[in-house]
């Protein structure tokens, strides 16, 4: 909703309800793991909570609190990056598949490479791809230069061209 459209201020509860979904997807997105991005939007929405008066005037309130989704994510993994974290098991028991999982099964293939990526490769990735947002965009979002922001996306596409292109060559 644009600002020019709004008759008064943004109830902040409302305000949630209309936006929980497309936030949890887009920090989804983000993290890569459902269980960081609840952490990030709830990290994000409680601090937008105690400053609505000020988001809720923004031109954008949506782009401004999910601003403060990158932001918790970003400060999550510099606080925790240097700590052990316990490995998935790498052993996966086979199990039958429902009809219509393919395209599932496609897309976790996709979210586990990108995985693969470092933090801010990753973000650039989504913020560009998923959100759809300009290379300045994404250098504001991720406290970076424009240059910054398109050389993680590149680095991004040429480590997964090399993954993708390795593991093709593995199959043959």
């Amino acid at each position: 909703m644009a600002a020019e459209a709004r008759t008064g201020p943004l109830d902040f509860e409302a305000w949630v309800s209309e936006k929980a979904d497309a936030l949890l997807r887009f920090a989804y997105v983000l993290t890569g793991d459902a269980s960081l991005a609840e952490d990030a939007v709830q990290d994000a929405l409680t601090t937008a909570c105690a400053r609505w008066g000020r988001v809720s005037r923004a031109d954008d309130p949506e782009a401004y609190v999910k601003r403060m989704v990158v932001n918790a994510h970003i400060s999550w993994w510099r606080k925790f990056r240097r700590r052990e974290a316990p490995a998935a098991d790498p052993v996966r028991t086979a199990r039958a598949v429902p009809d219509g999982t393919a395209a599932r099964a496609e897309s976790e293939a996709i979210w586990a490479l990108c995985a693969t990526l470092p933090d801010k490769q990753r973000a650039a990735v989504v913020l560009r791809f998923y959100e759809e947002l300009s290379y300045a965009e994404i250098g504001q979002l991720l406290h970076c230069a424009e240059a910054t922001a398109r050389s993680h996306v590149h680095r991004a596409l040429a480590a997964l061209k090399t993954t993708l292109s390795t593991e093709g060559a593995e199959d043959a």
